[in-house]
Order: structure tokens, then C-alpha cells, then sequence
């Protein structure tokens, strides 16, 4: 079987960039009409065929997906973006589908690479799990004509669906719960604006305290991770002075940190202080804390997400916008009653 024609092969034939033959290819702006003619002249002598159109062949019954994730989300053994993959691998499979997984380094996304699965010719969509920079996926977006699915995130100005957890609501049910118990000082943790799903769960923890008449506190927002990078390795959530009764964590890797941190500064969960966390996944959780948390519908997430991209696979373009999956609350065994002083 002869090798099949990439993108890059065509690009270094004439000594351009794989993003101008990706364009001329597929008639986007930012090319010369000479270079365009060129590049597709050149592109019928190879005999490059494009995965969009691989795609729509009658006779094709199964797909390769590409799975791009951030080697940010998989800097320890495990993690919840790993566990997410394994439901998308299962999901792909149980459809008749393949999936294959490319991990993007720091210096590739900080420099807009165009991911090597997209490059190969090997699949035909592409599901992005886990927020990047944007100038990533922008590049992403205009340099190939695969069909791209977001899990996890969304990006606003960036037409690609998306399928994501209910993080507004879920968080306010978490902190309505608290109010519920009680509690007055309600602390939220989690780094603004590093991810849209932590500034949604910021929202929801805000109409929660609204309804219940509780004031909003700059002090009580409370950073989990740098701001900068977005990593959480490495980084110390810092206590506040005047210490809440209760901690709102917008994941449960932070919930679970803040716990250790309580507990070596004297503190006592839940009899002295209250915690919520997100996700319902802590894998290193060793004291096996029974966390009280908002579960992520993770299976199913990632059943839509293969649905979605194998419709668009397979010809189906209609736009589905940002699908959202509810999930559910677990009542596990950190919340309590504010002690009385």
C-alpha cells in the first residue's frame, strides 16, 4: 500500500508551511494566487487526498479520531483528564471506532505547532480534551478542514462544539448546600478566568451566596493553581486571615489539598470547617476522605462527544453548539454545621 501524501510533504516541496497548504488547499485567505495554484497542482501530482474527503467514502464503516490533550493535565501518573480519554477510547471502540492520542507539550502549544496526528493524514476528526491557549486552537481551527469537537471547555469566537459538565449549577447546588447547613462564610477556591469551567463554577457559587443575602468577598476567592501556566503542581493554596467556616473547591484535587493544609494548621473536617469539592475524582486521595462533591457525568460526556464527532465524520456538518451534561451531587462526609464559637 503506498504511503499517503501529508500536508508537510507538499510543504516542504515548496518550501512553505504546512498552515499554507493547509489554506490553499482548502481556499482560505493568506495565499497567493500563484502559490494557491502551485500547491494544488502539485497536491493532484502526489495524489494527496484530504481527510475530509477520505472521510465521505460510502464504503468506510469505522474512524480514526484524534484525542489532543496538554501534557499540563497529564503531569502525574494519573488524572481526571486521563480518566476522561479512557471513556472516550471506550466510547470510539464500542462504535466501531479508533482513537489515537497526542499529547502537546508546553513549547508546541506556546508556539502553535500543528499537531502531528493532523499532519499525518491519519484521522478524520479531532476531539480537543482540556482547555489551551488560544492562540492554539485558533491555529487549530484554520489549519485543518477536520471536524473538531471541544470536551471539557468551551471558546467563545472559536465555531467548534462542545460538550461540558453543568459547572454553573452544579457548583451552585454545592454551595446552596452549604448555606443550607448553615454557614455564612463560604469561601471559594479556584483561579479565576484560568479556565472557563472554574469561572462558571465561580458564577454558580456567587448565586448561591446572593440568594441566600450572604456578601461577596474578594478575600474568600482564593487561587489553587498559577495563573500564568494554569499548572496546579508546585503550587500552595494560601489560607485567608479571617479563616471562612466552609471552602468551596471548584475541583476535587484542590478539596482534597486544602483538607491536608486545614489539618496541619489545627483544623478539624468538617467538625471545625466545612468542604465541597468538584468532579467526584481524587485519585490520590490516601486517607480515603469520603468528600462531599458534585459528581461529573464523565461516561457520558464522553458518549457525546464521540456521537458528535462521528456525525460530522461521517458528512452531517449541522452545527450542535455547547452541549451540557448534568451531573450529580455526592454527599459524602466533610460538610457539617458551623461550630459555635
Amino acid at each position: 500500500m503506498a504511503k499517503a501524501v501529508k500536508l508537510s510533504d507538499i510543504a516542504q516541496r515548496l518550501n512553505v508551511s504546512t498552515v499554507t497548504v493547509s489554506k490553499a488547499l482548502s481556499d482560505q485567505k493568506g495565499v497567493s494566487e500563484e502559490m494557491r495554484a502551485r500547491i494544488k497542482a502539485l497536491a493532484d501530482e502526489l495524489g494527496y487526498v484530504s481527510p475530509s474527503a477520505a472521510r465521505l467514502k460510502p464504503d468506510e464503516k469505522s474512524y480514526n479520531i484524534g484525542i489532543i490533550i496538554a501534557q499540563r493535565y497529564l503531569d502525574q501518573s494519573q488524572s481526571f483528564y486521563w480518566s476522561m480519554y479512557q471513556e472516550v477510547n471506550t466510547a470510539a471502540l464500542a462504535k466501531k471506532s479508533f482513537t489515537m492520542l497526542e499529547v502537546i507539550n508546553e513549547n508546541d502549544e506556546d508556539a502553535c505547532n500543528i499537531p502531528k496526528l493532523v499532519e499525518s493524514g491519519r484521522i478524520n476528526g479531532v476531539i480537543v480534551i482540556g482547555i489551551m491557549r488560544r492562540p492554539y486552537l485558533e491555529m487549530l481551527y484554520k489549519a485543518t478542514d477536520l471536524p473538531i469537537v471541544f470536551l471539557d471547555f468551551y471558546e467563545s469566537g472559536i465555531k467548534c462544539d462542545a460538550v461540558v459538565s453543568d459547572s454553573y449549577f452544579g457548583m451552585y447546588h454545592m454551595t446552596n448546600y452549604l448555606c443550607s447547613q448553615g454557614h455564612k462564610k463560604i469561601a471559594y477556591v479556584g483561579t479565576l478566568f484560568s479556565t472557563n469551567s472554574i469561572t462558571d463554577r465561580y458564577f454558580g457559587y456567587c448565586k448561591a451566596l446572593m440568594e441566600n443575602g450572604i456578601e461577596l468577598r474578594k478575600d474568600y476567592v482564593i487561587n489553587d493553581r498559577f495563573t500564568d501556566s494554569g499548572a496546579m503542581k508546585g503550587y500552595t493554596i494560601k489560607l485567608p486571615k479571617d479563616m471562612p467556616t466552609a471552602f468551596a473547591c471548584n475541583c476535587d484535587v484542590a478539596a482534597i489539598e486544602l483538607i491536608d493544609i486545614l489539618k496541619k494548621e489545627g483544623y478539624r473536617v468538617p467538625e471545625d470547617i466545612s468542604v465541597v469539592g468538584f468532579d467526584n475524582y481524587a485519585f490520590f486521595n490516601a486517607e480515603n476522605i469520603e468528600l462531599s462533591t458534585y459528581a461529573v457525568n464523565v461516561k457520558g460526556m464522553a458518549k457525546l462527544a464521540v456521537k458528535n464527532i462521528l456525525k460530522k465524520m461521517s458528512g452531517d456538518m449541522t452545527p450542535r453548539g455547547t452541549s451540557v451534561v448534568e451531573g450529580k451531587m455526592i454527599m459524602g462526609k466533610t460538610v457539617k454545621k458551623p461550630a459555635k464559637n
